[in-house]
């Protein structure tokens, strides 16, 4: 009969080291804003937008060391969007984000965190009156509310380190007692000049990777950091070298590196706008091979009734059903470099749509047609009865 723990694996020494026991009870422990994936056990982040967590391959989230480019057309900003949403599900959780191209009062755009709807309803209930009550000793009444206390506050807790995708709406602002994390801006991509000499001598996107590299390499092991790359070559946040093909291509090539090096600790997102940029060319071709995952967002022409403003609950959530643009999926960040991922999932074969409202935030879904209005049926019937009533 052994005495060993049966909570305990022994494992064979290897000459000239001593064995090494572990167990069965000893589990690792993930930054807050982490869970391991479902499908390698990679650990992945969200993006802020649960919707869009869902089609990254199966993952559950973007995985640590990836990119992701998002391409619009047009001139409206839902990728915007969703670059804020990134950016505060970042600070939220508290990781380190980095801001290319804006300072640090860009924080206060960023949309807060929502209320939830039992909290809500919670709220707006009335309090029992104390005649209502159930009667009971006075000392088993104190006794339950200690304990209901503790319960509550252990919920608080423990659902406040579990969650993964917070909700954001778009009518608040970040506060900053819901933020855990910093706001850090790299060093400034170079406004347009007309200094054709001082502008030729500066080099914005090497400095980015200089400087996130030296903030990686200072910070601790489990500090998780975000880099947020808003409307990359847009003329107005980036100077004219940075057009240059080999410019940003050796930046996505340094970028890329960092994701690989610290493929624990960094992600990025970056938006691209495609009516600046087409990719019918050669450079966002290059652009795309150098990114982890590549969506375009296609905004639909707008529809005046949909565009108004909404004035109650209800107009917002009947505006928010409606679809608003197309989604395309190009390609997903992978399992490996050998490639195996997304190839076989139906995000790639389905038409998505997705819709934005202040409440839900930005919904992915599969888009659909709505539904033929029989106006002009209408019409002709009550003609039609109208003239059968009439007697020549």
């Amino acid at each position: 009969m052994s005495f060993t723990k049966r909570n305990t694996v022994l494992s064979t020494a290897r000459p000239g080291r001593p064995a090494v026991t572990q167990t069965k009870s000893e589990k690792p422990q993930l930054a807050p804003g982490l869970r391991p994936s479902p499908l390698d056990g990679r650990p992945t982040t969200s993006t802020g937008t649960a919707s869009l967590d869902q089609l990254l391959a199966g993952h559950g989230g973007l995985p640590m060391g990836t990119s992701l480019m998002v391409e619009e057309q047009g001139t409206t900003d839902f990728s915007g969007v969703l670059l804020r949403y990134y950016a505060a599900e970042g600070l939220v959780q508290g990781h380190q984000v980095h801001v290319v191209g804006f300072p640090v009062e860009w924080r206060h755009q960023l949309p807060g965190v929502a209320v939830p709807d039992d909290a809500k309803s919670k709220a707006a209930q009335p309090a029992a009156p104390v005649e209502e009550r159930m009667k009971i000793a006075w000392r088993y009444e104190a006794l339950g509310n200690a304990y209901n206390a503790g319960a509550s506050a252990g919920r608080a807790d423990s659902s406040a380190t579990s969650v993964f995708c917070h909700g954001f709406d778009l009518t608040k602002r970040l506060a900053s007692t819901s933020c855990k994390g910093s706001l850090n801006p790299t060093p400034s991509t170079g406004p347009p000049t007309l200094d054709s000499a001082a502008s030729s001598t500066v080099f914005p996107f090497a400095a980015i990777i200089k400087h996130l590299r030296a903030k990686l390499e200072a910070a601790p092991v489990t500090e998780i950091h975000r880099l947020v790359i808003p409307s990359l070559l847009l003329p107005s946040l980036y100077a004219s070298r940075c057009c240059q093909p080999a410019e940003v291509l050796q930046f996505l090539h340094g970028l890329r590196a960092l994701l690989r090096q610290y493929s624990a600790q960094l992600t990025a997102l970056i938006t691209l706008p495609t009516s600046l940029f087409p990719r019918g060319s050669g450079l966002v071709r290059w652009m795309e091979l150098l990114s982890d995952g590549v969506v375009e967002l296609i905004p639909l022409p707008a529809n005046p009734a949909a565009a108004a403003p909404p004035t109650s609950p209800k107009t917002d959530s009947r505006n928010g059903d409606q679809a608003q643009g197309l989604l395309r999926i190009h390609s997903l960040p992978v399992y490996h470099e050998k490639g195996g991922g997304g190839a076989e999932t139906s995000s790639f074969r389905e038409n998505l749509s997705f819709s934005l409202s202040a409440s839900r935030g930005l919904v992915i879904k599969p888009y659909s047609l709505p539904p033929m209005e029989d106006d002009d049926h209408k019409e002709k019937s009550s003609a039609s009865t109208i003239k059968d009533g009439i007697d020549f």
